[in-house]
């Protein structure tokens, strides 16, 4: 089983609710996530993968859950991951990862997946469901 992070990083204004998202120039739109490296806590690869593909600084995170649902052969571990201001809008990252690449970073809303790819859209339903179902 391949174990992979999935940082859930929610713009602090709250209204409407709206998670960190990116346009990989290959791949098209994503959420953050990626694998979680021998001995690292889940926690803390959504936390280093959140910064990693969009530069933004995890102050806090807490574990929200886990899902093997969404890949198979995988287990996702998704994280709440409190940022460090200033949030913007719409910005530009560059991620290092696959040779580099620059990502547009913009704000998803939670209640619209419908332009996120297969597995991305799978778990954006996943954290939908754990955050809006009281």
């Amino acid at each position: 089983m391949i174990h992979k992070a999935c940082p859930v990083a929610l713009h602090p204004d709250g209204a409407p609710l709206r998670i960190a998202a990116f346009r990989h120039p290959q791949a098209g739109l994503q959420l953050p996530k990626g694998t979680v490296k021998q001995d690292e806590h889940p926690t803390r690869a959504a936390a280093r993968e959140l910064f990693e593909e969009t530069g933004l600084e995890t102050v806090s995170a807490i574990p929200l859950g886990q899902s093997d649902a969404i890949v198979k052969g995988e287990r996702w571990h998704f994280a709440l991951c409190r940022i460090k201001p200033p949030v913007r809008d719409r910005w530009r990252h560059h991620c290092p990862d696959d040779g580099g690449h620059l990502f547009e970073c913009f704000w998803q809303p939670l209640d619209h997946n419908a332009d996120l790819s297969a597995p991305y859209s799978a778990a954006l339903n996943w954290i939908t469901a754990e955050i809006l179902t009281p």
